[in-house]
């Protein structure tokens, strides 16, 4: 379960970081084409500016010293200047009085432009003068004036002017190729909007917008983001002075329209990770519930295992009292006391092996180097307390079924040893080994160091019965050798 919330963490970490660098990379691709697109406008708005300025100062000399009226020669002299300028361009002179003399407009209507400031302000002793976005009162379009005061001595002998309307940007805004959304814009250093394409409603003041407030002021060129005052319109703009002017130009992009494909793709990857996340929560509660229902199994199971070892235990327990009751029967019995010893020692070996189950919790297997001690000790405490016993046992598991036949054989040859092979008042000694061989038996030996005895002369015994039918039980085979004492000597099958 914590793997699963790992995992979920780790791939949701993963998909966010994702999303964050293909927002990036996308905002990253605007801002590079916004900030190229505004030096593309910046070069045109530039020699726009030139071209005005030239054709202006080309008017001027072509006046002569006096500016004179009545004539067709002016007319044609200032059509010659102004050709070549982009856009539907219109060139006029005016007299100190506002009234036109000479015109390119074949539409000119007299029209007095003294309220004007692009005439008011070179009325006032200004020499250039461009001017924000106008409407014009010939055709009802948004237009913008460049201006030259005529001067002729010191005094003021009107103005010459030349008018492009804003649909000249509209080549520009084409070229630049933003996409829907997208604007270009020429604008006065004091924040007075001079043409913009697609066309906004009406004359603007920037004088007030982070653009001027903020970005120009760090910086002559920039990418910002913000909502457009003219529309309301959300865009990544690019702005730029025009070296050598007065002027500042932007390139704005629509922040929705080209974000669309990433929010298209985030949409898909969102989604799919949803589905992926709700296919993770589903599996986590999935394997949450089976968890949940395993471990109250397992719980189930730890009780009654719990149970079933109590009970092993307990059954294991009455059976050695069950032999010890069967003992006490025999002692009260007529019997001559060498038949009531052998009952006793074999009933002892069994008894042993239930005590050693039920003592250490082995109800499968029992570890044969604390079985067989557990039957030598008390025979040999009974028979020959002076007898020292030195053990050489592997850790050798014994089977349940094989164990009463290993303690009924341990016992019987320990016995035999214990009662025959030592002289009275001499000190004996036995070695018992047990050693786990390759072919997953166990080699037997028990030797003693008595005066031996011959192994034909002890075939036809209840103890040599006995032993024959355990080692049978074990799938064994043993043998006696006299070297020293006797030596017991068998291999067997335990498990």
């Amino acid at each position: 379960m914590i793997f699963i919330i790992a995992l979920f963490a780790i791939l949701a970490s993963i998909l966010a970081w994702s999303l964050y660098q293909s927002y990036q990379a996308a905002i990253l691709r605007i801002n590079e084409r916004v900030m190229t697109s505004s030096q593309i406008v910046a070069t045109n708005a530039g020699w726009i500016d030139a071209l005005a300025w030239q054709a202006l100062r080309r008017i001027d000399d072509r006046l002569g010293p006096e500016v004179r009226t009545g004539t067709t020669t002016g007319v044609e002299d200032i059509k010659d200047a102004v050709y070549g300028l982009p856009g539907q361009v219109q060139a006029y002179v005016v007299n100190p009085d506002g009234l036109t003399l000479y015109s390119t407009d074949p539409q000119l209507k007299q029209i007095d432009i003294r309220d004007r400031e692009y005439f008011s302000a070179l009325a006032r002793g200004a020499s250039e003068y461009i001017s924000p976005m106008l409407v014009s009162r010939l055709n009802g379009e948004q237009i913008f004036v460049f201006s030259r005061r005529l001067q002729r001595g010191n005094k003021f002998a009107g103005a010459v002017m030349v008018s492009f309307s804003a649909d000249m940007l509209s080549t520009i805004w084409q070229l630049v190729d933003l996409g829907p959304g997208s604007t270009v814009g020429i604008i006065r250093a004091d924040g007075k909007l001079v043409a913009r394409y697609p066309k906004p409603p009406g004359p603007i003041d920037l004088g007030n917008y982070i653009l001027f407030t903020d970005y120009l002021k760090k910086n002559d060129h920039g990418v910002y983001e913000a909502v457009s005052p003219a529309d309301g319109t959300r865009r990544i703009v690019g702005y730029r002075r025009v070296p050598g002017t007065n002027l500042v130009v932007q390139a704005s992009a629509g922040y929705e329209e080209n974000m669309r494909e990433f929010w298209r793709n985030l949409y898909f990857t969102v989604s799919f990770a949803a589905a992926t996340a709700i296919g993770l929560a589903v599996g986590a509660a999935w394997i949450a519930s089976l968890l949940k229902r395993d471990a109250v199994r397992n719980r189930e199971l730890e009780r009654a295992a719990q149970q079933n070892q109590m009970l092993m235990r307990e059954i294991h327990h009455r059976v050695k009292n069950n032999l010890q009751i069967i003992q006490s029967l025999i002692r009260l019995q007529p019997l001559p006391d060498a038949v009531k010893n052998g009952l006793f020692d074999r009933l002892s070996a069994m008894s042993s092996v239930h005590e050693h189950i039920y003592r250490y919790d082995r109800f499968s297997e029992i570890s044969a180097d604390t079985l067989i001690p557990g039957v030598i000790d008390p025979l040999v405490r009974a028979y020959r307390p002076d007898v020292k016993v030195d053990y050489d046992l592997d850790n050798c598991p014994v089977s349940n079924d094989q164990a009463t036949s290993l303690a009924l054989l341990v016992g019987e040859v320990t016995t035999n040893a214990l009662k025959y092979a030592f002289a009275d008042g001499v000190a004996g000694k036995l070695e018992v080994r047990l050693k786990t061989l390759d072919t997953g038996r166990a080699r037997l030996e028990i030797q003693d160091n008595g005066p031996g005895f011959t192994p034909n002369a002890a075939t036809s015994g209840m103890g040599t019965r006995l032993i024959t039918a355990s080692v049978q039980q074990l799938s064994g085979q043993y043998r006696y050798e006299i070297d020293n004492g006797t030596r017991f000597q068998a291999e067997l099958r335990l498990v």
